[in-house]
């Protein structure tokens, strides 16, 4: 274990980390990690809520080793390959309705980045909204459109043309108490960001059904419609940014499919192949045939293996159900987390939908946050064998996004360490 902790320190990139977790893992299956010394880990991060199959789904497995024996890599915008048909046929089945038509990446900042330039071409338009607390990718595109300071404070300037408006964030906003007024006034603040901070030439507004990195925040039920609403009067395309909420992940098979409205390109990566790596961006026929010759192409985009990875696990989510499942489960989890909040008040909220769960800790009824106690319960909670993230726009919300497998028993191991955690690390502040 020693020899490889060191060989990172020698030859791998890691000072955009704060830290690497201090343990190697070997192998892994289910909602389990296992290091190189035998001890196993109960993964509540999902690979940041990639493997919602499970790690080493046996199923997606199988699917990729058949597809490896066969073919491997031939460029697949140059050939036709059957995997990459059948998953898009399948995309365009389970995407919200009019969403046909599929391209592939690699990762989620790519699929981004072919996700904005689609719509400048379709539009003719230039500019974009985004969302303060953002989070799009790392790449300079994505960055440009994110609006978490944190993720981008160095490595500007960044694109012109991008403009933000107010997250709909309503534990810390002046509507606290009142999540739809939040909902309301925040779509409404679209209204004024294209009258007075743009020119009038907005390709798209871009947002996440539920914001990740930036804190698990799930905006109000009211907000796409109203939010819609308004992009249909200036003719602006919707941009769903689903990378981390996808294919379950939140109750349903996308998180939009909560709010009523119908984007108009989803962007999908992360749980589309159960740790595979692809991502990809569907819309409607029109809007897709706004790409001429030599407007766009992917060397790796489309990966047999990954494609044929990624039917297998969309399958394996609707067979066992798993986005009912999710919605489940995460409500009991839910509900114990609100409990273990009424005796614990370093717990600001719990919020989330489906297994998309964070838990926002501040020090004080000013929500002061608390992010050096966030860190402390994430290494608490290493030290008792469970793995959890760390995220939010102040870097003190813990994020519970383990597979969507995950049984109510793990969900009990997880929440009764959490507990423990909690309380180690709170009990300094009472001293």
């Amino acid at each position: 274990m020693a020899d490889t902790i060191q060989k990172y320190k020698d030859y791998v990139m890691t000072g955009f980390m704060k830290s690497v977790v201090p343990i190697v893992i070997d192998h892994a299956s289910g909602v389990t990690v296992t290091d190189v010394n035998g001890r196993e880990y109960l993964d509540c991060f999902a690979g940041i809520s990639v493997v919602n199959a499970g790690h080493c789904n046996p199923q997606v497995i199988a699917a990729a080793k058949a597809q490896m024996e066969k073919l491997v890599h031939c460029s697949s915008y140059i050939y036709h390959v059957q995997p990459v048909a059948d998953l898009a046929e399948k995309l365009a089945h389970i995407a919200p309705r009019g969403l046909t038509k599929t391209f592939f990446g690699n990762g989620g900042a790519e699929a981004i980045e072919g996700a904005l330039k689609l719509a400048r071409l379709y539009t003719g338009k230039h500019e974009f909204i985004a969302l303060h607390a953002s989070f799009h990718g790392r790449s300079w595109g994505a960055l440009s459109v994110t609006g978490n300071m944190g993720r981008k404070k160095r490595g500007g300037p960044y694109a012109s043309g991008v403009t933000f408006a107010p997250a709909p964030y309503a534990y810390r906003s002046q509507w606290r108490s009142d999540p739809e007024e939040c909902g309301r006034q925040c779509a409404r603040a679209i209204e004024d960001v294209i009258r007075f901070t743009t020119s009038g030439d907005v390709a798209a507004f871009i947002a996440e059904p539920v914001m990740g990195e930036g804190g698990i925040i799930v905006p109000p039920p009211n907000y796409f419609k109203e939010v819609k609403k308004i992009l249909d009067q200036h003719g602006i395309l919707f941009i769903a940014d689903e990378v981390q909420s996808g294919f379950g992940r939140c109750g349903k098979m996308f998180a939009i499919e909560y709010y009523g409205v119908e984007p108009d390109i989803l962007v999908t990566a992360k749980g589309i192949a159960d740790g595979f790596p692809l991502s990809a961006f569907t819309t409607r026929l029109e809007i897709a045939a706004a790409f001429k010759p030599g407007d766009h192409l992917s060397t790796f985009g489309g990966n047999p293996i990954s494609c044929a990875a990624a039917l297998a696990n969309i399958e394996f989510l609707e067979k066992e159900h798993l986005p009912a499942r999710a919605a489940e489960t995460g409500n009991y989890a839910m509900a114990k987390l609100r409990e273990l909040q009424r005796h614990n008040s370093l717990i600001g909220e719990v919020r989330g939908t489906g297994l998309m769960i964070g838990v926002e800790l501040v020090k004080d009824e000013q929500l002061t946050p608390a992010t050096s106690e966030a860190e402390a319960i994430r290494d608490a909670l290493l030290r008792q064998g469970v793995l959890v993230g760390v995220g939010g726009v102040y870097g003190n919300v813990i994020r519970f996004q383990p597979p969507l497998i995950i049984t109510r028993q793990q969900i009990d191991q997880a929440l009764g360490a959490f507990a423990v955690a909690l309380q180690e690390v709170a009990q300094p502040a009472h001293v």
